[in-house]
């Protein structure tokens, strides 16, 4: 762990500084965006037939050896190896580029309600043609809390415990979840493999998150209270870094909203909190994400010193 943990360190400074480069990216493409691929490729082809579930199984089982096989590979590089995990660790980071997209939901939304609309688009799925500025700035600060969960402190912790087979393994499964995890009728079956060992992976990181969040915050609210309303949400795990969020600004978050055109009445998040957020709660949310983040780099520190 002591390794992993310097790699780690290194690798969040250089995400925090750099971010996702757009010069990079528009030249070659993201590993998210190969896995991505990965995964596309084998829904279009595998999901047909009969006992789709057993192939959805079939398929994340062999994505993911694969995927730590390709870890294993590359931290073993010769002479390189610590380069390569540690760059490589940095891209499957998204803290820099998290705090851009929440701020930029802000920045658009103090311009009119629907640039705002247009830019939270980018970051949420649901449905935002009739979406005002409080739900279009609650959209902004949930995706804000879920996504410090699932794109710095989950591949984190996995790069903490893994190395990187870990980190990859762990980007793989988030990135076939967020594909084919869902409970309609063509992916009900196939992703569910995919659904459950993302739900299993982002347990702890999920939790985790509260408590940095909580840190950050500087304030340490009742734990049965966080624990109730962490359990309202839809998600197992969503719920505990929304919840904490909520919790710290104050903020009711989830409540209905639309999806595919569909009205869904899901319950709020600190239902007591306010509800009129706008473009100051958008941006003391992204504030927070980088006060977690000193946490997080704090406490990888804490367990380097005590290794």
């Amino acid at each position: 762990m002591e390794v992993h943990a310097v790699a780690l360190l290194c690798a969040m400074l250089l995400d925090a500084v750099l971010g996702e480069p757009d010069a990079l990216w528009s030249r070659a493409p993201h590993p998210a965006v190969v896995m991505g691929r990965a995964v596309g490729w084998c829904e279009k082809n595998l999901n047909k037939g009969s006992a789709r579930k057993a192939r959805g199984v079939a398929v994340v089982t062999a994505l993911v050896v694969g995927a730590a096989l390709i870890g294993v590979t590359l931290a073993d590089l010769p002479l390189i190896g610590w380069a390569v995990e540690i760059t490589l660790a940095a891209i499957l980071l998204a803290q820099k580029s998290l705090v851009e997209h929440v701020r930029a939901v802000a920045t658009a939304l103090r311009k009119s309600t629907n640039d705002g609309r247009r830019t939270v688009a980018l970051i949420v799925g649901r449905d935002n043609a009739a979406m005002d500025p409080p739900a279009i700035s609650r959209a902004a600060i949930e995706s804000a809390a879920e996504n410090f969960s699932d794109g710095v402190v989950a591949p984190a912790f996995w790069f903490l415990l893994g190395g990187l087979p870990g980190i990859i393994v762990y980007k793989l499964v988030n990135t076939a979840d967020s594909m084919i995890g869902y409970r309609t009728p063509e992916l009900r079956d196939f992703g569910w493999a995919a659904a459950r060992l993302d739900d299993v992976l982002n347990w702890v990181p999920a939790r985790l998150t509260a408590i940095v969040f909580l840190i950050a915050f500087r304030r340490w609210p009742n734990w049965a209270a966080l624990r109730r309303d962490a359990s309202l949400h839809r998600s197992p795990n969503a719920g505990w870094p929304e919840a904490a969020m909520a919790l710290g600004l104050n903020v009711a978050l989830a409540g209905p909203r639309s999806y595919n055109g569909e009205m869904r009445d899901f319950p709020w998040v600190w239902a007591r909190g306010k509800r009129e957020a706008g473009p100051a709660e958008i941006d003391q949310s992204a504030d927070v994400l980088w006060r977690g983040w000193v946490v997080l780099f704090t406490g990888v520190v804490v367990c380097l010193i005590l290794t």
